[in-house]
């Protein structure tokens, strides 16, 4: 499976982003604690490069905490600000205010010395589609403020979010960048729904699933769907689909359907915490 989605709002949605830097203090970027290096669309590198950084485990909740811990140091030796969240429910939300002080204290003493105080902190906040962007808006604001979705796409423009005196935030549509060197991290992203499930083949994404679980947590299957199999992939999505009564007319086994749920309960953590990738690779 080759994996590529890059809409013609990505485009639009990235000049708006350049063109909106110049007013910015802070880029604090979204990552899925799952999968931190893969949802790190590194075109943000180069756009946020001479302004605070801070870096978000969204969705930490889903992930091993073992590894939460692992990647937040990871990204500190890199020289970002960093914090474990769960937007969702509201795990982290209460620190945030002091962190984005901190990480712009900078900024704040320079302005004081200029005799500029209480100028609010600007904040864009960026990611890849479906990292949490707008529900962490939500959790922080305490209100509806942005549109949230459990799918890639739901924020379309921009839209500035005033917090209180201190913090302005700049809400981003989530994007991907033009092509993925490498496709491991397109089947990552696929994966927690970052890609737009239609273009893909559900019963490949599925199968890689269960290889990547076989390899790194193969209790998983076998206490959640009672799979005995341990190396044949399309065996174990069989085996998934009689286990779960995924049956088509005429007494068939429904191997997209055994895809869906499998992938349906992985992104909402009902296999458990599970990480995608590890910082050791990422050296």
């Amino acid at each position: 499976m080759y994996f590529q989605w890059y809409p013609g709002h990505m485009t639009k949605a990235k000049r708006m982003m350049q063109e909106n830097i110049k007013l910015i203090d802070l880029v604090i970027e979204l990552v899925d604690a799952r999968v931190p290096i893969s949802s790190r669309n590194p075109d943000i590198d180069e756009l946020g490069k001479h302004k605070a950084r801070l870096i978000l485990l969204n969705k930490s909740d889903l992930a091993e905490d073992k590894w939460n811990d692992a990647w937040a140091e990871y990204f500190k030796e890199k020289g970002y600000s960093v914090m474990k969240v769960n937007s969702k429910k509201g795990g982290g939300i209460k620190s945030i205010q002091g962190v984005i002080q901190e990480a712009c204290k900078e900024k704040i003493e320079r302005d004081r010395r200029r005799g500029i105080l209480n100028r609010p902190v600007r904040a864009m906040v960026v990611g890849i589609p479906n990292v949490g962007k707008s529900t962490f808006i939500n959790a922080l604001a305490g209100k509806a403020c942005a549109k949230t979705g459990n799918k890639p796409g739901v924020t379309k423009g921009k839209q500035w979010i005033r917090l209180n005196k201190n913090v302005e935030l700049l809400d981003t549509p989530g994007i991907l960048w033009p092509k993925f060197e490498d496709q491991t991290v397109g089947l990552r992203l696929a994966f927690i729904g970052s890609i737009k499930d239609e273009i893909l083949n559900t019963e490949e994404l599925g199968a890689g699933l269960i290889q990547f679980l076989l390899q790194h947590y193969p209790e998983v299957l076998s206490n959640k769907y009672d799979v005995q199999e341990k190396e044949d992939v399309y065996i174990c999505l069989r085996e998934i689909a009689e286990n779960r009564h995924c049956i088509v007319r005429g007494n068939e086994l429904d191997l997209e359907k055994a895809a869906r749920l499998l992938l349906d309960d992985f992104r909402n953590g009902r296999l458990g915490k599970i990480t995608l990738e590890f910082p050791q690779d990422s050296i």
